[in-house]
């Protein structure tokens, strides 16, 4: 009996319990914390021997190794610079040969070498004093090219977007190699000279390409690479014989046959009739007729005799 009656105290001491309004709430809130601390505990234990370093960033989804390298945003960034330290201390011995300029302009752009006339397809810069000077590079870029040529007197060639390269000629005790990384304003060579144009003497022969056409440094200095890749650049042959690499004495010809060209209307003096031709031919004729009257009257008195 009494057992029962432990028994039924018991029930209901749990009942009033379990009637409390903070037990199942107390009861939710354990249970999502028991099941909390045993997921971070799986997720920890998981990853504990993972070495940091052996992430990559090809590791991360969609990103590759080299994929839009930052130097690319700061090429493109930058503006075309004159290859020079200081530009207040250079000056342009010649400019570039435009085929749209006028004809004082395009005479000026014109290299003469080994008896020909060529087009320049770039700036000849010089120092005011004409002491050579450092080469520096007009946009971060690679150098894909470094050759000695005494002709042009050494060259090296810089890309900085597909198909858009920088060219300086006529340079010595150059500072990089082919696959160097430059940046831009960084010291590449010094000037020096070359045999197609010795009367430029110190300088540096600066060209700028896209595609291998050769454009107007002056028409992109401070100007992104943007603009030139956004140009529509045409190959265009050049209009005057000089251009077309005529010799001298074939320039010369040409600038006599204009010469006479120009006299609109001159007949050659041997093509011409001499003044007073038509009265003498007149006079001549009636000399001939009085001959024979006088020679048909002679033989009429020797006939009568």
């Amino acid at each position: 009996m009494r057992e029962e009656e432990k028994r039924s105290s018991q029930d209901k001491s749990k009942n009033s319990f379990f009637k409390k309004r903070w037990v199942y709430p107390t009861v939710y809130i354990a249970s999502a914390a028991i099941i909390l601390t045993g997921v971070l505990w799986y997720q920890n234990s998981g990853t504990e021997n993972i070495d940091q370093s052996e992430y990559k960033a090809t590791d991360m989804p969609g990103k590759k190794i080299n994929d839009q390298p930052a130097v690319e945003v700061n090429r493109a960034m930058e503006n075309f610079v004159m290859p020079v330290v200081n530009e207040d201390d250079a000056v342009i011995q010649m400019g570039f040969y435009d085929n749209d300029g006028d004809a004082a302009e395009q005479e000026a752009a014109l290299v003469f070498y080994d008896n020909t006339y060529h087009p320049n397809t770039g700036l000849d810069i010089a120092s005011k004093d004409g002491k050579e000077f450092d080469v520096i590079a007009s946009l971060s870029g690679t150098v894909t090219n470094v050759m000695e040529d005494a002709v042009l007197g050494n060259v090296i060639e810089i890309e900085h977007d597909k198909g858009i390269v920088t060219q300086y000629q006529s340079v010595k005790d150059y500072e990089v190699k082919v696959g160097d990384e430059v940046e831009q304003g960084q010291v590449i060579a010094k000037s020096g000279t070359s045999l197609i144009n010795e009367k430029a003497g110190n300088h540096v022969h600066f060209e700028i390409r896209k595609d291998n056409v050769p454009v107007n440094p002056h028409e992109f200095f401070n100007k992104p690479l943007s603009a030139l890749q956004d140009a529509n650049v045409i190959e265009e042959k050049a209009s005057s014989d000089a251009d077309a690499g005529k010799s001298e004495d074939a320039v010369e010809e040409d600038v006599e046959g204009s010469s006479e060209e120009d006299a609109e209307g001159t007949t050659p003096a041997e093509d011409k009739p001499a003044e007073g031709g038509s009265d003498k031919k007149d006079e001549d004729k009636d000399a001939g007729e009085d001959k024979d009257k006088d020679s048909s009257t002679d033989s009429d008195t020797s006939t009568n005799s």
